[in-house]
């Protein structure tokens, strides 16, 4: 284990945003203060990073041994054959997130989130998943620090992605359906609609309700959304710009999909943070989502629940409403009714392009990028797989010689769900 090329500070892009985070709102008649009200749920040192303005936040060195241990530093690497495919003057270069334990850019806020659990006395953690990416790394993580994980999983991807459930059993962890029948919100929505397929909002809202039934022993860790995730991510960026200075390479366009922002974060903001702070202008970002899930390209900016029921405050957003209820797609991560508030920002100042892509464009371009570099990207993966490949033709069409820079968030090994031949 190497830890010379993991970074030693995770950046916040919060001090160097065009305009400042809107604060939370928490529209509960509580004799409890916000933070206090946070502080029954969260990992107190996570609610310090949620509301920092520190620009840069030190890595401990036990969570960068992990990250060590995980497969920190990814690869950054050149798609040659699948330019070639392309056949674009454009170079596209990847980071690989799934070369990571779990086969995903989770791992990097998993590890993160147990680690202040755990060094704050507390056996378990508990929380949500979609396509499983999330809950696997947690499952990983927990193992790691002997800790107890909970996962709410949706019904939907429980039934499909039999191989991450499998996986996160075999670390031990519980794992349930959610709507499940163990927590009171999920049971009322079970008396509605007994088929419902759940959604990210679901299992947020039974997570928190189960870390209430005990909070002296168990902690609420989010996915992505909170600001401290996307903050965990950063590494991804941090690493890339190095290896990209390695290269003597600038990327003029940076591209990842969104769930709820956290490996778009993860990439971009060191990236832009630094252009900020320069007074230059900074690389094109492109945001990919489902066309199923349109929060960045239909919602509407404003305060809402980050979870169904609303247990949790309301974060200033775009957002397709709490109350959507989306699809069975089988790119799971995507399914989540929001994204985070700083990636907000950014889309409304401008400086994010949305896309939004059907499934069987992310298919095809997941399958085109397999055949050509060996690598089959995660079904959301693929759907920023499908932006690379528009950025690649536009490049040809103008004979113009651009950088693109790709966050490959996870393989997709264990989707054979959304890859089967019909």
């Amino acid at each position: 284990m190497d830890n010379k090329f993991i970074p030693r500070f995770w950046y916040n892009i919060a001090p160097d945003l065009p305009k400042p985070l809107p604060p939370p709102i928490d529209p509960l008649d509580s004799e409890y203060s916000l933070i206090d009200r946070l502080k029954e749920i969260l990992p107190h040192a996570l609610i310090d990073q949620e509301f920092t303005f520190e620009r840069y936040i030190e890595i401990p060195e036990d969570v960068r041994d992990m990250y060590a241990r995980a497969g920190r530093s990814t690869p950054l690497r050149r798609a040659k054959r699948f330019e070639k495919i392309i056949e674009t003057p454009a170079k596209i270069y990847y980071k690989f997130e799934g070369a990571l334990l779990s086969g995903s850019h989770k791992l990097n806020t998993a590890i993160a989130q147990v680690y202040y659990a755990h060094r704050e006395g507390y056996r378990e953690v508990v929380t949500e998943t979609g396509a499983g990416q999330w809950g696997l790394a947690v499952s990983i993580a927990s193992k790691f620090m002997n800790v107890k994980a909970y996962i709410f999983m949706t019904r939907s991807s429980y039934a499909t992605k039999k191989k991450r459930l499998s996986l996160m059993l075999e670390n031990g962890a519980e794992v349930y359906p959610s709507p499940s029948t163990i927590t009171k919100i999920g049971k009322s929505i079970l008396e509605t609609d007994r088929d419902h397929p759940g959604s990210l909002g679901i299992a947020i809202s039974e997570a928190v309700e189960y870390v209430l039934r005990d909070p002296s022993s168990r902690r609420y860790i989010p996915g992505s959304v909170m600001e401290y995730v996307l903050i965990h991510q950063t590494v991804i960026g941090l690493e890339a710009m190095d290896q990209l200075k390695m290269l003597n390479e600038n990327p003029d366009v940076l591209i990842a999909c969104v769930g709820g922002g956290s490996n778009l974060a993860g990439l971009v903001y060191p990236f832009l943070g630094e252009a900020f702070r320069r007074g230059e202008k900074p690389p094109r970002v492109i945001a990919a989502e489902s066309n199923l899930i349109p929060k960045m390209t239909k919602g509407i900016y404003r305060y809402e629940h980050p979870d169904s029921s609303g247990i949790l405050p309301m974060i200033k957003m775009y957002t397709l409403g709490r109350d959507f209820k989306p699809p069975s797609v089988r790119a799971a991560g995507l399914r989540y009714h929001g994204v985070a508030s700083s990636i907000s920002i950014l889309l409304k100042e401008g400086l994010i392009e949305p896309r939004s892509y059907s499934p069987e464009e992310a298919k095809e371009a997941g399958l085109l990028f397999y055949r050509a570099e060996g690598i089959l990207p995660a079904p959301e993966s693929a759907h920023a797989i499908v932006a690379a490949i528009q950025e690649a033709i536009m490049a040809r069409r103008r004979d113009k010689e651009v950088t693109i820079l790709l966050n490959l968030s996870g393989h997709g090994l264990y989707d054979e769900d959304f890859y089967e031949v019909s």
